[in-house]
């Protein structure tokens, strides 16, 4: 007796991931008019209003072709968490799904990703006191030096987690003095909680890294030119804004930041602005190959493969 294939009934959602500058939000807009894709942003930048050079934030005549969902939802001095996106996504792909859509997931922030398609290991709730105690030593010790405490409790998170990084070193501070247990074996002990949709991973991506370096520059030079440093400026009258705000340390937006203050000429800005996308372009690629089961293509040269990849998938019961 042959037996009979078991189909997957659950909903189809596509995940169009990438570094920094390959492609991602031009494919995405085209499958979304070609195909009714409806995206969600999935970028730590573009969450924040006022963030529009530095983010390269979808203009409005994009926006108007192909909406996004989850850009300019919070104002520059709040907070945004892995948790935060997790709980939005996930109301809005259903949202998409129920309106017989078909939901595309786009961006390059690992930690949401990782947040939505793996889930979230169970945490204590935030201590307000204990919070305040962290950033009133950390204002007068400074976050390295609270980085060098978790490191000595805690070294797994202190190699993920960057010295001046004061929302997660903070964080991470707080579980351990909370309940004992760091912050790393609370993440140890999650449990997956498996979507309620069937994923296609696709990671876009330059096979040739220079070609993704040329593309950096070529973008950081147009957002020199779109006014980036009139807009950090003008982002520096809000006097709820500080340099080590989330939205603040965003790339580009850290190196602005710290021109502004002083920190060598504009060339040297154009320079350090460049290396750290090119550093946060190494970071996304790393995490990217731990996603095993996800494809690769190249922009530029699998544009047949990646209409196949998707076509495939859609007429897959």
């Amino acid at each position: 007796m042959i037996a009979t294939p078991r189909t997957d009934a659950r909903p189809p959602l596509i995940a169009l991931m990438g570094p920094t500058a390959s492609g991602k939000t031009a494919l995405a807009a085209d499958w979304a008019q070609r195909r009714g894709a409806r995206i969600v942003s999935v970028d730590s930048a573009l969450v924040y209003r006022g963030l529009q050079i530095g983010s390269a934030k979808p203009d409005a005549a994009l926006l108007a072709r192909a909406p996004h969902r989850l850009i300019d939802i919070r104002d520059p001095h709040e907070i945004y968490s892995a948790a935060d996106f997790r709980a939005d996504a996930l109301r809005e792909i259903a949202a998409i799904v129920a309106d017989g859509g078909l939901p595309l997931l786009v961006g390059g922030t690992g930690l949401y990703f990782r947040a939505l398609l793996q889930g979230l290991a169970p945490m204590p709730d935030a201590d307000p006191a204990l919070r305040a105690e962290l950033e009133a030593d950390a204002a007068i010790r400074g976050w390295p030096a609270l980085h060098a405490m978790l490191a000595a409790i805690d070294a797994e998170a202190a190699a993920r987690i960057g010295a001046n990084d004061a929302q997660r070193i903070q964080r991470a501070l707080e579980v351990w003095r909370r309940t004992g247990r760091t912050i790393s074996d609370w993440q140890r002990s999650a449990m997956p909680t498996p979507l309620p949709y069937r994923v296609l991973k696709l990671v876009l991506a330059p096979r040739d890294r220079a070609v993704l370096h040329a593309r950096i520059a070529l973008r950081f030079d147009q957002m020199l030119r779109d006014g980036l440093v009139e807009e950090v400026r003008a982002l520096r009258t809000d006097p709820r804004l500080h340099a080590d705000l989330p939205s603040m340390r965003a790339v580009g937006y850290r190196q602005t930041w710290e021109f502004l203050d002083g920190a060598g000429t504009r060339a040297d800005l154009r320079e350090r602005g460049i290396a750290a996308t090119r550093q946060l372009a190494k970071r996304q690629l790393t995490w990217l190959r731990g996603e095993l089961d996800a494809r690769w293509l190249d922009p530029d040269t699998d544009r047949v493969e990646l209409e196949r990849a998707a076509d495939g998938f859609l007429a897959r019961p």
